[in-house]
């Protein structure tokens, strides 16, 4: 049965959407969707007075990487100290606006061969494990879940189980009949 793209949002972006993480990220397949961007614009009407934003990151032949964020969530992550110092490193000036870092992400992502390490400190992941990600290379991690955890087991572990009963909680609802907007409003 075809997955409708309440159902990819929903299970992929669920605490984006939700508001317990800052972003979530999703490939949407433009074959299965042709009218993406018409649809991507309802959405972003639907979740704007949410605080909810829908970028198209990379339009990358027939797929488009989504990512569905909360700005201000987002900009607080990226400015804690150590995000910001990993930044910096990976090529992100100081002080660059919210947009222009995404821009140079987007840009990353069209150009480079595999996803810039980055863009865990962009999904909200703990940066120490970001930087534990970078200095082994994506190996020797403590847990394996929503990302590769080298620092603190049991946060991430409380995280990941709040992620997986929100995409629950979320999906439980759409297959009920209810749409990502009914769902939403009804919150």
């Amino acid at each position: 049965m075809k997955r409708t793209l309440d159902q990819i949002l929903a299970y992929h972006c669920a605490p984006a959407l939700a508001g317990l993480k800052p972003s979530n990220l999703v490939s949407l397949s433009r074959g299965e969707f042709p009218d993406l961007e018409e649809r991507l614009e309802e959405y972003r009407r639907l979740f704007a007075p949410r605080g909810v934003v829908f970028r198209a990151m990379c339009g990358c032949g027939r797929k488009v990487l989504l990512l569905v964020y909360r700005p201000v969530e987002l900009e607080r992550a990226l400015r804690a100290p150590l995000s910001a110092a990993l930044l910096e490193k990976d090529g992100y000036e100081a002080g660059e606006t919210l947009g222009t870092m995404l821009d140079r992400l987007g840009q990353r992502l069209r150009t480079e061969g595999e996803f810039p390490h980055e863009i865990g400190l962009f999904l909200g992941y703990p940066p120490e494990d970001v930087a534990g990600f970078q200095r082994h290379r994506g190996r020797n991690c403590k847990l394996c879940g929503h990302w590769k955890v080298y620092s603190d087991v049991e946060r991430a572990r409380a995280l990941f189980r709040r992620y997986d009963r929100c995409r629950e909680h979320l999906c439980a609802r759409l297959a009920m009949g209810m749409t990502l907007g009914q769902v939403f409003q009804a919150a």
